[in-house]
């Protein structure tokens, strides 16, 4: 079965839906295809950052993060799923854990560090970014709201698994000073 479909030739694209009717087309420059695409973005670029993780465990959060970025998704687009309402607090609680051992925040630091930190950095602007687009398209449909709640914590969590993958690779933060 060939990848291209020709159905979005001119400009629509499809919605999750039980059928092909013509009301679950859309533009391609819709606010909810924009915030389907962000959450892509955002899903990519943490493939790309545990391309350079060397261990296994923060690979594994990882690849558990996109797994849920897909189910936001697949919401966005209309499936019938629900994201776990206990999600949010499972990403705080990792968190908490990555904070225990890493070590106390007392200014703000440059986003950077080795390969893995730094893709991880960039992945949190991906992941920041989907947020305000779903925030956006929240502000015009209806978004449930254990979807923001997540991607409010994920910025968090990835931002933590950046610092934490650099202190794995024992690379010291940069504080910023004017």
């Amino acid at each position: 079965m060939p990848i291209y479909t020709k159905t979005g030739d001119k400009g629509q694209t499809g919605l999750f839906s039980s059928g092909k009717s013509k009301k679950n087309r859309i533009s391609k420059a819709s606010l909810r295809i924009e915030a389907i695409g962000s959450i892509d973005e955002a899903n990519t670029s943490l493939g790309l950052a545990a391309s350079f993780i060397k261990g296994q465990k923060l690979k594994e959060k990882i690849i558990e993060i996109q797994r849920h970025l897909f189910e936001v998704g697949s919401i966005l687009a209309g499936a019938k799923i629900r994201i776990d309402k206990y999600l949010p607090k499972k990403t705080e609680k990792e968190i908490d854990e990555m904070d225990k051992i890493l070590p106390e925040l007392t200014h703000f630091i440059l986003p950077g560090g080795g390969n893995s930190g730094s893709l991880l950095f960039m992945a949190r602007t991906f992941v920041r970014r989907a947020e305000r687009r779903v925030v956006d398209l929240s502000e015009k449909e209806k978004i449930a709201p254990e979807v923001l709640i997540y991607l409010n914590r994920l910025s968090d969590y990835v931002y933590t698994l950046a610092r934490y993958s650099n202190f794995k690779e024992k690379i010291e933060e940069e504080a910023w000073s004017r």
